[in-house]
């Protein structure tokens, strides 16, 4: 899109929109000019940018979004997205983070200065599932709004709990035989263990929508992830401070630095950190007495039942 088409989508948005779009077209233009600064922190510069303008988005079609109407959410989203990434660092390098022992995932070029390291780090990782959550919940009103499925798919509980099984075999098996071959379980295994948990404990799931034949959230996660991985992409490949990749599997056919094969991870990886991110919520919340919704952020939306009156003595 080119500028003058992104400032004719700027119009009507609240500032943070318009301020969005200004830091992710200086930061290119900074980057493309030899800013090693911005190079170096253009990753985490260029998702605040983005999160920025599609929030605005939602709030321009919805009356509400994370960062005008429910900034504590954002900010409890933000702290699970860095927990989250964290725990698949692991995965990465899951014999105490040494570098020769990436199996994946390499970083090149960060900053020398441990201390900013991390917070670069942490930055970088609290964008991660705010930006699927937005993209979600932005194509949830607009491309997936008036989507109607009358195919509800009920699964038994014997059979939530086969998923809680294979998801936790399948989440601890990359952990103890460390193969690069493995990296699929950990973009899925998370859905198959918690989700179903999600849906036992009446908190918001995948499963849970399914079963009325709603798949509006599903569609809009998958979506979003997809849109996201490819934006992650992009500008990773031209930033200074980035990562790249090694698998075993067709590793040479690219997209930006991504093997093509990889990209087919981003779509579960959107529903996985949901799912996540439900899991850790509720045990904030409780684990029922909360109203469905089909909102992405669906905590940022639920009312707690209203209990029965007490009966007369």
């Amino acid at each position: 899109m080119t500028t003058a088409g992104i400032t004719r989508q700027a119009r009507g948005l609240k500032a943070h929109g318009s301020a969005g779009i200004a830091i992710v077209i200086l930061a290119e233009a900074l980057l493309f000019s030899g800013n090693q600064v911005v190079g170096r922190w253009f990753t985490p510069i260029v998702w605040t940018g983005y999160l920025l303008f599609v929030d605005a988005l939602v709030f321009k079609l919805k009356g509400r979004s994370l960062l005008t109407t429910d900034r504590a959410e954002l900010l409890i989203i933000a702290v699970i997205s860095i927990g989250s990434w964290w725990l698949f660092e692991m995965y990465n390098a899951p014999r105490f983070w040494r570098s020769d022992l990436e199996l994946w995932w390499h970083y090149h070029n960060l900053e020398p200065n441990p201390f900013l390291r991390r917070v670069g780090y942490d930055w970088a990782f609290a964008t991660i599932s705010p930006a699927m959550f937005e993209t979600a919940e932005l194509l949830g009103a607009t491309l997936f709004a008036k989507h109607v499925s009358k195919l509800p798919i009920r699964l038994s509980r014997s059979l939530l709990y086969l998923m809680i099984a294979v998801g936790a075999l399948a989440a601890v098996l990359p952990l103890i035989v460390i193969n690069d071959w493995l990296v699929p379980l950990v973009w899925l295994s998370f859905i198959f263990l918690l989700d179903p948990i999600n849906a036992l404990r009446s908190q918001p799931s995948i499963i849970g929508d399914i079963s009325r034949g709603d798949y509006r959230r599903l569609l809009s996660l998958l979506a979003g992830g997809a849109v996201c991985g490819v934006l992650w992409e992009f500008w990773n490949y031209w930033a200074i401070s980035k990562w790249t990749y090694t698998v075993p599997y067709f590793g040479g056919i690219k997209l930006f630095e991504m093997p093509m094969l990889g990209f087919l991870g981003f779509p579960p990886f959107a529903v996985e950190c949901w799912v996540i991110y439900v899991f850790v919520r509720g045990w904030g919340l409780g684990a029922g007495g909360w109203l469905e919704t089909d909102s992405i952020c669906a905590y940022r939306v639920l009312i707690p039942n209203p209990q029965p009156p007490a009966p007369n003595p």
